[in-house]
Parts: C-alpha cells; structure tokens; sequence
C-alpha cells in the first residue's frame, strides 16, 4: 500500500512539473524567438533572476506565512506553487530550472485563453490542452485547428510546409490579436488596502492596430520558425523601459521654444497609456545647453508616482494613498518651462530617460550598487541649434 501511494504521489509530481512544456522544447523550431525570450523580463521574473522583486519580497509581510501570491503573475509556469497556493497551503519559490530558466513560460502564454476580470488583479484562464498553442497570424484568424502538413507541387520538386510537428495552432482567439492576453497580468494590482499599486488604463482602448502586442512586439526581421520562412516575426524580447526602451521612444516628441523669460521643452506622449507605469520607476528631464564652448547643465525635473501611509512614503503592501503623482499621461503633452534666455548659436541638448527604481527606494531596498537599476537610462535624445 506504501509503495502504490508513493508511485501515485511521484506520479503527481512529475505530471505536475511537467504541466508546461519546457522552453528548450520551442528553441529547436523557434531559435531566433527563443534567444530573444531569454533576456526578457519574462524569463528573468522569478526572485532568483530580478533583484527588485527578490527584494520586495524578502520584506514582504507574506514571506514569513510563506505565502508567495506574487507566483500568479511572476512564475505561473512552476506549479508547485500555483497549485498549492490553489488549495491554501504555504509555498514559497525554491531554486530550480522552472524558476530560473521559464518562470513565466512560452507554454504558459500561449495557453492563455482568456482573461477572468476582478478588482484587485485579473487572472489568466489556462487551456487544459498541453499540446494546442494560441497565436496570431495575418489572414489566419478564422483557423482554430491548424495541424501540421507539408504540400508538394510540381510533381514533387517544390514542398511547403505548414503548421507545427509538434503542436496545433490556434489562431482564432481575438485576445493575441488586440493585445487583451497581456492583460491578465498587466492591468492593474491593487493592495489590501484598495489602493493602485499600478493601473494600466489605455486612453483610447486597444485594437488590432495599437495594443499591447503591437507596440511592446514589434515586427522585427527573422523567421518565426524554422518549419517553414518568414521575413519577419513578432519581437519576444518584451520592449520596455528595461529592456530595449529605444524600441519605444518613437512614441515620445520632444520640441523646444523659445520665450520672452526663457524656453519650453514639450514632452508629448503618443502612447495611449501613461509613459512609465512600474510604480518604481522615476522619469527625468535633463538639459544643457552649450554657449561658445561651454556646456552648462540645468537643474532636472522628475516625474514619479509616491504611495504612502500617513502623509509619509510607504511600502507597497502598508500604502493607502498616493502622495504625488507628476507621471505623464497617456497622449498628454506636457510643457517644462526653464527662466533660461536662449541666444542665437546656442546648442540645447534634451534628454528624456528614467530610472527603474526610485534612488531613494533603491537606497531603502539595498539596490543601490545596481547600476542597471538605479542609475539613469535614456530614452529619448533631441539636439536644437538656436537660431
């Protein structure tokens, strides 16, 4: 009896881990994709691979009920986790491949199958269906069963190949074409306490033309797959303000004019949700301008969103109430006025970047020695010559 309920228990086990493909499996038919998912911040979401999140966890009140609620979102694919967090019962991440190398899986994502809206957080609807892959392709939406086939012409002398030897296609979910699916995890969090931790609230919707997946997975060059060619395929590196933010600075105007006292420097978000939306993240503004040889830096101006308890900064999980919030909105032009008077053969230097956590924060959180996170990064340069 011992033995059969310890075969049924490592039964479990492995069909557990095994409850999403691995990574590697995708790699062979999708290298270039694959390659590009391994720097994302989808690969690196667990604790072992971002320090931002392993330190707001390690101070979590939750970590001493070892209960990892952050498991739904930054490392859906280990379900140890998941399913013990299903049936209320402690769990906390342990180091493993999962964690490391798929936290948030290939598999996983395109298994999504729709999107269960709720008021503190939304929740992914996972297909039971391991080996049938949600996606989007021109043309192809009204294919929900694509198997894989190989057609010949020409009495033989050309092939062509299509679908996956591995998995079916499904490519009539709605959800990969307007950019919904992403909308599981990225719509908005809030804490106990009913506060916005982070809210992604799209000015103008989202469509099949501008969304999520349009805008953060550009076409970029290179075949999907190699089953079959493509000129180009959608970027799964993730653009964002930590990765790759130059993908996403045509969505930022910087212009500058000149006034009776000084000048103005419009910042114009053409994006149709606010610039930055991590509620760690910090934008500035830097100007110089340089005058017969000599460059002089003005002072910066930020932009942040601050959350606290009783008029003083607080963690995420303490905070009820947003002390400050300057971040600039979606498609909104906002003007910054320098008393600085401008002279003809002036050269005006902009600078648009962010940091990905606060400097204060960073200080507070012991992260201040990653340079990555807590030093500036660029996002947007313009040079004007006054005239």
């Amino acid at each position: 009896m011992k033995n059969i309920i310890l075969a049924a228990a490592v039964l479990s086990t492995l069909l557990s881990a095994e409850a999403y493909e691995p990574n590697k499996t995708c790699k062979t038919c999708h290298p270039a994709i694959y390659d590009e998912y391994y720097g994302s911040a989808h690969r690196n979401a667990s604790i072992f691979n971002d320090p931002v999140h392993k330190a707001l966890w390690d101070r979590h009140p939750l970590k001493k009920k070892q209960n990892y609620v952050c498991a739904e979102c930054h490392t859906p694919a280990d379900t140890r986790i998941t399913d013990a967090l299903a049936s209320n019962e402690a769990a906390v991440p342990k180091k493993s491949d999962i964690q490391t190398q798929e936290a948030i899986s290939c598999t996983y994502c395109h298994r999504i199958s729709s999107i269960e809206e709720h008021a503190k957080s939304n929740k992914n609807i996972v297909s039971p269906q391991k080996r049938k892959f949600y996606s989007a392709r021109s043309g192809k939406q009204n294919s929900s069963d694509v198997s894989y086939k190989i057609e010949s012409s020409f009495f033989g002398l050309f092939t062509e190949k299509s679908g996956s030897p591995f998995h079916k296609i499904d490519f009539s979910n709605e959800n990969y074409y307007n950019g919904k699916v992403c909308m599981g995890c990225h719509s908005h969090k809030q804490n106990a306490h009913g506060l916005d931790l982070c809210r992604m609230e799209a000015e103008e919707g989202q469509d099949d033309k501008e969304n999520c997946i349009t805008c953060h997975m550009p076409l970029v060059q290179g075949s999907f797959t190699t089953v079959s060619d493509s000129k180009t395929h959608r970027y799964h590196g993730f653009a964002g303000s930590l990765h790759k933010p130059k993908m996403l600075a045509k969505y930022v105007k910087l212009s500058l004019e000149k006034s009776s006292d000084g000048f103005d420097v419009t910042i114009k978000n053409e994006a149709n949700h606010q610039l930055l939306l991590h509620p760690l993240r910090v934008g500035e503004l830097r100007v110089a301008i340089t005058r017969d040889g000599k460059t002089t830096q003005l002072k910066p101006h930020r932009f942040m969103r601050i959350i606290g308890k009783d008029s003083k900064p607080a963690m995420p999980w303490m905070a009820d109430s947003v002390l400050k919030d300057t971040h600039i909105k979606a498609k909104e032009a906002r003007k910054i006025h320098f008393g600085d008077l401008l002279k003809n053969g002036d050269v005006v230097e902009i600078k648009l970047g962010h940091y990905n956590v606060n400097p204060k924060v960073a200080k507070k959180l012991g992260l201040e020695n990653h340079s990555d996170l807590s030093g500036f990064r660029l996002l947007k340069k313009e040079r004007f010559v006054i005239q």
